[in-house]
């Protein structure tokens, strides 16, 4: 209770006077300050923080009921006693909702009031200790959060480091050093970046790689496959249109090289792109603005650009289905990456992925056996990296502690069916249901190369013909390593 500062308030001149007296003689350290009025305790208010104040609800000019309330909103911790007359119990009513601690009527009982008065300073007392503990706990919360940040920032570098896509593409015995090493002095370039291979070979591994790598790398990396969007889509969805720019355009829209403005954008199956788009490209490449459909302003970006084809694009540019300045523009540094039948490293591969697919199916595995490694080394691998993550994925649903060959039955001991001869007999030990996969399998693979025959290589038509959405033609296509460009070739020739 010591040093506890008190304000009376009250236009009884007598009573402010006796109260003051009787805090003195009945509590030891208390500071007692009056007011006749309520602006002048206003006054005192506004320079003190008092740890309780006493007013009269009847006062001339502003009464106690209304001093309560610019009490509530300057100091609104201080707790607050009101002193009434006989019959005034609706005002008493009216003060305790509006927030008064309590009330002492007159006649004063002067034990009473003592004993409110140490209540309500003891209140006080303790919810400033509340705010002090709150304040030093945030305080603390806050270094936490600092040390938690720092800490997060180095967890965060490190795993950049454990999680590069480098870490993919960087084989035991040095194979793909000469990539890694292209990787790396072109990162921070400036330059557009040609990355040429076969599907799955990790074309978008080496792009993220790049970006990763480079001074962009806070910054948006956008991946657009030019192969799976439609050609009439295909300038709306790299430049972006405004509302009404064509039926269907309801609103305004941005484009692929706005949303990786300061970033980079990687063009995956950029062969796929129509001439036209190559030629708005080409401009974009060179001035560093496109201009979105259905507007005649210009918009200003700045991106990376990263292509990357899994045809030669050279050949593409021979046959004339490829603008060669803008292959010049794309191919300022090239690197083309080896299949994955000719690489040193399928088993540090396969062994990066078993962990990385036990984690994520919730299966861990330990390892491959060494008579399951053989049948991944035998394997021809037409669908590259890709295909081996999926093997593995798939090994490992079925596999319980060691992947053994069994768990890898989709692979053939003998060449893959893509290239065997059509109406060689199924292997003896094939079940009915692998046989009828196969079979299946070998007649969608029919279907689609003689459409695109049909279609001169038009995707979109072939989807027509074939009654499937374009997405899932493209990736059957995929699935089954069929290039649309051969059939474009033979029209041509």
């Amino acid at each position: 209770m010591s040093e506890a500062r008190v304000l009376i308030v009250d236009d009884d001149l007598a009573l402010l006077q006796a109260l003051p007296e009787a805090l003195r003689l009945r509590m030891d350290g208390v500071t007692v300050d009056t007011a006749e009025s309520g602006a002048a305790a206003l006054d005192r208010i506004t320079a003190v923080d008092y740890d309780a104040i006493v007013t009269d609800i009847k006062m001339p000019g502003m009464d106690g009921l209304e001093l309560l309330a610019e009490i509530r909103t300057q100091r609104p911790d201080t707790p607050t006693l009101m002193i009434t007359g006989h019959g005034e119990h609706d005002l008493v009513v009216q003060a305790l909702r509006s927030g008064a601690y309590d009330f002492i009527p007159k006649p004063i009982d002067r034990d009473y009031f003592v004993a409110s008065l140490r209540r309500a300073i003891q209140t006080q007392e303790l919810s400033r200790r509340v705010k002090e503990q709150q304040l030093a706990l945030e305080r603390h919360l806050n270094e936490l959060e600092a040390i938690v940040e720092e800490r997060t920032r180095d967890l965060r570098e490190t795993n950049q480091v454990i999680e590069s896509p480098l870490r993919l593409l960087m084989g035991p015995n040095g194979q793909m050093e000469k990539i890694v090493q292209q990787i790396k002095q072109v990162a921070d370039s400036p330059l557009t970046v040609l990355v040429e291979g076969e599907t799955g070979t990790g074309k978008e591994l080496v792009a993220r790689a790049i970006h990763h790598l480079s001074a962009r790398r806070n910054k948006p990396f956008i991946a657009v496959d030019c192969g799976a969007i439609p050609d009439t889509l295909i300038e709306s969805e790299l430049f972006g249109y405004e509302k009404g720019a064509f039926t269907g355009a309801h609103q305004r829209k941005e484009g692929q090289f706005q949303l990786a403005d300061g970033g980079s954008l990687f063009l995956d199956e950029i062969a796929n792109l129509p001439l036209p788009t190559q030629a708005k490209l080409l401009r974009a490449l060179q001035e560093r603005q496109v201009q979105p459909l259905g507007s005649k302003r210009l918009v200003r970006v700045s991106v990376r650009i990263i292509a990357a084809s899994n045809v030669p694009l050279a050949r593409e540019v021979r046959a004339g289905r490829f603008r060669q300045d803008v292959y010049f523009r794309l191919n300022e540094f090239g690197i083309t990456l080896p299949p994955l039948r000719e690489r040193d490293d399928i088993l540090h591969l396969a062994n990066e992925f078993l962990p990385e697919a036990g984690l994520e199916l919730g299966r861990p595995c330990r390892k491959i056996s060494e008579a399951a490694a053989q049948v991944l080394l035998r394997y021809q691998w037409p669908g590259n990296v890709r295909e081996l993550r999926n093997v593995i994925r798939r090994a490992i649903l079925l596999a319980s502690d060691v992947i053994e060959p069994e768990h890898l039955s989709v692979l053939p001991v003998d060449p893959a069916p893509a290239t065997a001869l059509r109406g060689d007999p199924a292997p003896v030990d094939a079940s009915l249901k692998e046989i009828a996969e196969a079979a299946a399998a070998d007649a969608e693979q029919q279907a689609i190369r003689r459409v695109l025959e049909i279609t001169k290589g038009n995707k979109s038509e072939a989807a027509r013909l074939l009654r499937t959405d374009y997405k899932t033609l493209h990736v059957k296509m995929k699935q089954y390593g069929i290039d649309a460009g051969p059939f474009r070739e033979l029209s041509a020739s």
